[in-house]
């Protein structure tokens, strides 16, 4: 029962008593029964009167608590000029004001920090209580490269981006920098915060790829310079000195045959620094726009020569007659012999290396049904000198990767099936 209800039913049965009593007291006394009505009549009035009074502050809180259960916080009222109404009303006032900036400070706050997520140079996720996509950002899609619709509002284990990978396997407050197989380097942190009295994680993406080139190639650069400069002033003296041997003296076949094997061996080696030094003194690419399509089928011309003794033929799958693209014609050409030539080298016995060229989505594959790639090659691929070769030197994929990364292709490099292996450089 409501309070005003309360209220009423005891001024009503009070006034009531007070007429019966009245009645049975003063009916001889028709004066005194008179005025005695007019007391309860007057006194009646006076309880609407307070019944009024008092409701009305009732009634107040019930519009202000409504107001505030509405979420407006715009609703004021004008003082009465009742003390005690003006109090309550000068305090409500009060605190709709501050509840009307607190709101406007908040989404204020939540603007700019929508606005700082979304033009944020780092990729973040944010993930709801349940580790699904709650929010993503322009930025984390791009260095995914994939859409908002693949990844939106889906759980993390229906995920299967080499990042989300990652990110799945790494504990809060946790940060980690790994490499994927097409030579890009990142760097993911996650952490959470409190919402609703609940953790909820979010995770920021970042790009090392820029900063750890320059710096590997700063190192590498300064040890190959002083390591090609010892070599080059050994080598000059001693191959001048070991040809004046043979020139000044005759030998026996073994004693020359074993002086030409060091001059040899020596040349050998200059020639392995060289191909160090080249790898720290690649050129900025001159683009031009080429056809890929007769640059495949020359370097594969020139690689057939290798081929042909151990039963490895090409085969080109074309949907179009041309393929243009604007690169540096030579640099391309390196890439693709050094890709085929790898192709060549997983093959052990008779085998087919295919190029597909497809001129609608600007992509080339190079696949070969070789050896393929160990899981764990997979990781380290494209780091500078590592190679799955016994005697490989670990430059042909640095180099690949220097030169695609100054065109802006990207690149990658996987065993997709057991003996197939693809390279698949897109140029889009």
């Amino acid at each position: 029962m409501k309070l005003r209800t309360k209220y009423v039913l005891f001024v009503a049965v009070l006034h009531l008593v007070a007429l019966v009593l009245s009645y049975f007291i003063f009916q001889e006394y028709k004066i005194l029964f008179i005025v005695s009505e007019i007391f309860i009549i007057i006194s009646i009035i006076i309880a609407w009167q307070l019944y009024n009074e008092l409701i009305q502050p009732i009634n107040l809180l019930m519009q202000g608590t409504d107001a505030i259960k509405d979420r407006d916080f715009n609703v004021r009222f004008l003082p009465t000029g009742k003390y005690e109404m003006d109090q309550l009303i000068q305090v409500y006032n009060q605190m709709m004001d501050e509840l009307r900036m607190e709101r406007t400070k908040q989404e204020q706050q939540h603007l700019f920090l929508e606005k700082l997520i979304y033009t944020s140079p780092t990729g973040i996720l944010i993930l709801d209580f349940d580790d699904h996509v709650h929010q993503v950002n322009p930025k984390a899609l791009a260095l995914m490269g994939i859409g908002e619709k693949e990844i939106l509002l889906k759980p993390l284990s229906e995920i299967f981006h080499p990042v989300i990978q990652q990110v799945k396997s790494l504990p809060s407050g946790s940060a980690k920098t790994f490499t994927i197989n097409n030579g890009i380097t990142y760097k993911i942190q996650k952490s959470h915060f409190i919402d609703r009295g609940f953790p909820r994680h979010f995770v920021m993406i970042e790009e090392l790829t820029v900063e750890i080139l320059e710096a590997e190639k700063k190192t590498y650069g300064k040890v190959i310079r002083m390591m090609a400069h010892e070599v080059n002033n050994t080598i000059g003296p001693v191959n001048s000195i070991l040809q004046s041997a043979l020139q000044a003296a005759t030998y026996s076949d073994s004693v020359t045959h074993a002086l030409q094997v060091a001059i040899e061996r020596n040349n050998n080696l200059n020639y392995f620094m060289r191909n160090f030094a080249d790898l720290v003194r690649i050129p900025p690419p001159e683009k031009k726009r080429i056809d890929v399509i007769p640059l495949l089928k020359n370097v594969c011309g020139l690689m057939k020569l290798k081929t042909g003794e151990r039963n490895i033929s090409f085969q080109f799958e074309l949907n179009s007659t041309d393929f243009m693209v604007t690169a540096d014609s030579q640099q391309l050409e390196q890439v693709f012999i050094n890709i085929i030539k790898n192709a060549q080298e997983s093959v052990t016995g008779e085998g087919i290396i295919t190029i597909i060229c497809s001129a609608d989505t600007k992509q080339i594959i190079i696949r070969d049904n070789g050896m393929g790639l160990a899981a764990e090659a997979e990781e380290r691929l494209f780091t500078p000198f590592f190679s799955t070769k016994k005697d490989g030197q670990g430059i042909g994929l640095t180099v690949i990767r220097e030169i695609l990364l100054n065109h802006g292709f990207d690149f990658s490099l996987k065993t997709i099936l057991p003996g197939v292996t693809e390279f698949k450089i897109n140029f889009g």
